[in-house]
Formats: C-alpha cells, sequence, structure tokens
C-alpha cells in the first residue's frame, strides 16, 4: 500500500482548512473584533497509529478503503480559543459554512469525559480536488480553550507513557485538574470584557 499516495487527499485537506480558518480569524482581527480563534493547528494521524486503531477494530490493515470508512480522525484539526463561549460561537461559523458537511458533533465540554476531558468535537466531510477527482474526505476538528488544550496535552502524553493504562492516582490527579482548568475558564469568562478591552489598548500601541 502506498500510504503517501492515499494520505495525500487528508493533507490537502489540512492545509486548505487551516488557512481558512486563519482567514476566519484574520477578518475579526481586520475589524477590530475579538477573535474566538487563538490559533489552529492541523495534523494527519501517524500511519502506525492508524494501524494500530484499524487493528483494534478488526481492520485489513491492506485495505485503505475500509480503514479510511471507519476512521473519522485520519485527518485532524485543532482550533484553540479563549474563552469557553468562543468555542460555541466557532462551532456556529463552521455550521454557517457551505464548503464542507457536518456529520456528527459531540459535545465533551457540556457533558465531560470520565477522565475530565473537555473539547467540543465536529466530524466533517470535505471535498478536495485532486488530479484523480473530486474525493470526500473525513476530518475531526476539535474546539477547545487553552486551558482544556493544555490538559488534553499533558493527558495525552501520560497516556503514551503508560500505553493507555494510567494508574489511579495519576488519573485523580489528572481528573483534579480537569476541574481546576475548567474552573479557570469560568472565572476568567466573567471577566472576559475586561480582558478584551485591555487587548484593544495593548493594540492601539
Amino acid at each position: 500500500m502506498n500510504w503517501e499516495t492515499n494520505l495525500a487527499p487528508y493533507a490537502q485537506a489540512i492545509a486548505e482548512l487551516k488557512v481558512k480558518l486563519k482567514a476566519m480569524r484574520g477578518q475579526f482581527q481586520s475589524e477590530s473584533r475579538h477573535s474566538p480563534i487563538e490559533f489552529i493547528t492541523g495534523r494527519i494521524k501517524p500511519v502506525k497509529s492508524i494501524l494500530e486503531k484499524a487493528a483494534g477494530k478488526n481492520l485489513d490493515p491492506n485495505n485503505f478503503t475500509g480503514i479510511e470508512s471507519e476512521l473519522q480522525d485520519i485527518a485532524g484539526l485543532r482550533v484553540v480559543c479563549q474563552f469557553v463561549d468562543d468555542i460555541y460561537t466557532v462551532v456556529d461559523m463552521i455550521r454557517e459554512r457551505k464548503d464542507l458537511s457536518i456529520i456528527e458533533e459531540r459535545d465533551y465540554i457540556r457533558t465531560h469525559k470520565e477522565s475530565g476531558y473537555r473539547s467540543y468535537h465536529l466530524i466533517i466531510e470535505y471535498p478536495v480536488e485532486t488530479i484523480h477527482g473530486l474525493k470526500i474526505v473525513i476530518a475531526e476538528i476539535q474546539i477547545r480553550t487553552l486551558a482544556m488544550n493544555f490538559w488534553a496535552s499533558n493527558e495525552h502524553s501520560l497516556n503514551y507513557k503508560y500505553k493507555g493504562s494510567i494508574p489511579a492516582h495519576i488519573k485523580e490527579r489528572l481528573r483534579k485538574a480537569a476541574e481546576a482548568a475548567y474552573k479557570l475558564d469560568e472565572e476568567m469568562s466573567k471577566i472576559k470584557h475586561e480582558i478584551q478591552e485591555a487587548h484593544q489598548i495593548i493594540d492601539e500601541f
């Protein structure tokens, strides 16, 4: 199997979506308005991770068509926001776009995972023009705050270290840290207006 060829449309989708989402951020800035988007990252799932996930679903590792029909996160985008309500603003803006289709939404903020994980996930279909014609790519967009992103990045590292079996005492600390991170988000949201005014004053100099 030629992984580079198979993953090329996914890489193209990530590149195009990053440009479009960054353009949304730029439009807010050009109008001197608060942008709900702080920054955007994107990645293609490593082949090793794709194969591991495929094995967990008993998929044929040599059948990419079967793999891509079952895995929704081969292409992943992460949109990071300052405030919790910014997340829902971004979700609404993505819903209004005509160049993609949302096929699934998962709100792990209002209903967080047992681990404490919080984020808003969108599973989308995005059309990519290739030299072989149009290909519909499925991608996952995760939208979260800076605090949620900090927590999730560290939890991901620990999961990698412990191969998915994080010791109970560390899990409990992570859960408490998740609650503290969300408390921070709540408190910062209460002074959002003052923070935005401060940023505006700084930008004027």
